[in-house]
């Protein structure tokens, strides 16, 4: 079980573990069992990141500058598919925090250096005494139904044949059912109806929380915004396509529907 705690204080005075980082990719010492290095309060870096407890153990996050003879690099989005619950839970957060490590170097209001706060996930500056926080950009994303079909998208960065569902940020001044009734009608010209909240996800490439709503489709005739899309399509429930991997809160969805189907 990982157990997030921002207060360094309590975690570095017994030995644990480390998930090191190279240029936003997870370091890996021999498969996904080399996640975690040992670490020790005498190897602790100024640069260590406390993320809490996994499995009753410290364990801290690091950006290394160079990658090790014998170890080597691996996306956390291709690492996730081998990761239990609790250890994703722990390479995500770490991923997330160190994102905002590297972007928020200085104040956004007067430009000095910010300083971490080791009892929080904020960076203080001390001129202008504002913290700045870890930011999430929230999103809504849409499985959309119409009886034994499901409404399925696909972007030119998915694996070959591989299709998702609609998602997209939440603009300013917009509510998320209003964002998960606009993507929706933006990229495929579908208009939904009975929409209803399932359930949320952080998503850390870099910075999202999903927000997963069921939608019924009610009218429209398809057509793909290839601006976004490579392709829509609906699909029955019988020959769906190769689908988003177990960690993501889409693959979660469109089995939870199946399911209810069945």
């Amino acid at each position: 079980m990982f157990v997030a705690n921002p207060r360094e204080s309590e975690l570095r005075i017994s030995p644990g573990t480390c998930l090191r980082f190279y240029r936003g990719d997870v370091i890996l010492r021999d498969g996904p069992t080399g996640l975690l290095w040992p670490w020790t309060p005498a190897s602790r870096a100024p640069e260590d990141l406390p993320l809490g407890t996994l499995n009753g153990s410290p364990v801290w996050a690091r950006n290394e500058p160079t990658l090790e003879p014998g170890a080597h690099r691996v996306s956390l989005r291709a690492l996730a598919m081998q990761l239990d619950e609790a250890h994703y839970a722990a390479a995500s957060l770490a991923a997330q925090l160190l994102h905002f490590e590297q972007s928020y170097r200085h104040c956004p209001r007067c430009a000095l250096a910010l300083v971490r706060v080791p009892t929080g996930r904020q960076r203080h500056c001390e001129a202008c005494s504002d913290d700045w926080y870890p930011r999430i950009a929230p999103c809504a994303i849409v499985l959309v139904s119409d009886g034994d079909r499901l409404l399925m998208t696909r972007q030119a960065k998915y694996p070959v044949g591989m299709f998702g569902i609609v998602a997209g940020f939440v603009e300013a001044g917009e509510s998320l059912e209003e964002c998960a009734r606009r993507e929706v009608f933006e990229e495929t010209r579908i208009s939904v109806k009975n929409l209803r909240y399932v359930g949320s996800q952080h998503w850390p490439f870099p910075q999202q929380l999903m927000a997963g709503f069921f939608a019924e489709y009610d009218h429209g005739e398809l057509k793909v915004d290839h601006e976004e899309l490579e392709d829509a399509q609906w699909f029955t429930l019988q020959q769906l396509p190769p689908l988003p991997p177990k960690p993501s809160i889409a693959r979660r969805m469109i089995e939870d529907y199946v399911t209810q189907r069945a």
